[in-house]
Parts: C-alpha cells; structure tokens; sequence
C-alpha cells in the first residue's frame, strides 16, 4: 500500500495532479484546497489514501493528516464515494467540516458537489457523534461546541452575522481571533480580525 509521495509537482489538472517521484508520474485526485497549496514543478510531499478495485488502482492526495482522516471518515457514509468526500473537502476545510456538523449547518454541505439535501441531513446524522472528536488541522486538538459569546466577542459575533456571514463560521473566527487576542481585545479589533479570519 501507499502512504505518502515525495517527489515533483509535474503537472495540475482539474481535481488530481501528476508526482513525479524518481522518474514514476503517479496520478493523484485530491481536493482543490490541497491542489490550491502545490507548487507547480516544485517538491511536495502528499498524504495517501490508496483504494483498490478489480479494475483500478487510485491514489487520494492530502496536504494534512486531518484532511487525509476526514475523508476516510466521510466514505463510511452511505452515498459518499471518493468524489463527494474530495468535493465536500474542497468546499469545507476540516475546521470548517467540524462546525457545520456540529451546527446542523445544513446549506454548508450542500455547498459540496454531489451533497443534495437528503445527503446534507445522512452526514449529519451520522457524524455528529464523530465530529467532536476529529481533528481540524495542524497543531489543533479536537474541538468542542463553542461556547456562547459574551461581551465584546457577543457583540462582534452579532455584527459579523449581521453582515452575511454564517453563525458557525462567524462563531468558529471569533473564537479564534479571541484566543489570539485575549477576552480583553476591543469590539472594532474583534470584528476587523474576524473578517480577516474569515477572508481566509
């Protein structure tokens, strides 16, 4: 089995890049967000899920491990396949994955490529008990349920929301703005680094 890649960046199509390791060009699918961070012609070394059938040989590429385990964890639900979970990846960071889960954020799964509604509702379902416990990114424990905002975070919660943005991922860019700044920072540096959070 294949575990990891080093090599080249030899060619970037759409959703799967071309790893030239001593001379072998291995084809690997991965999600736009690990496409997005290669660098064309440079090194790069990619996490692997290989899967295996009668009439194929795939290889999945990942940039992080929390990447590489939320996709493992979405093709146990019934209806995800490789593509939708690389989809869903794209459209979702893990961070991001964790809070709408944990929300019941619905129209952020739908955003995925080939998450309808009855979809959206299945992943809901099933992962919510899991989410917790997943990991978000590098250097980053499972997370909790944030913890509602009070004070200046409440209020630059509230602004951010009032102007478009989504309550799980407003929530998610004020806490970590606040663990950044500390629960003293001002309401106008909360709101300004928020907004930068969520640019992201």
């Amino acid at each position: 089995m294949i575990a990891k890649l080093t090599g080249r960046v030899e060619g970037i199509e759409d959703g799967r890049c071309v790893v030239d390791v001593n001379g072998v060009g291995y084809l690997v699918h991965a999600s736009t967000r690990t496409l997005g961070a290669l660098p064309q012609g440079g090194a790069v070394s990619l996490l692997i899920e290989m899967h295996v059938r009668e009439d194929a040989i795939t290889l999945y590429g990942f940039s992080e491990s929390a990447e590489r385990e939320w996709f493992r964890l979405l093709t146990t639900v019934q209806g995800v396949g490789a593509k939708v979970a690389l989809g869903v990846l794209s459209a979702l960071s893990p961070r991001d994955l964790v809070g709408a889960i944990q929300s019941g954020d619905r129209a952020a799964l739908t955003r995925a490529p080939g998450v309808g509604p009855k979809l959206a509702i299945r992943l809901l379902t099933e992962l919510r008990e899991k989410a917790g416990a997943m990991p978000t990114g590098p250097g980053f424990s499972p997370v909790l349920p944030p913890p509602a905002a009070k004070g200046a975070a409440g209020d630059a919660l509230s602004a951010l929301v009032n102007l478009g943005y989504r309550r799980p991922e407003v929530q998610a860019a004020v806490a970590r703005v606040v663990e950044r700044l500390g629960e003293d920072a001002a309401l106008d540096q909360l709101i300004r680094e928020g907004l930068k959070e969520l640019a992201r």
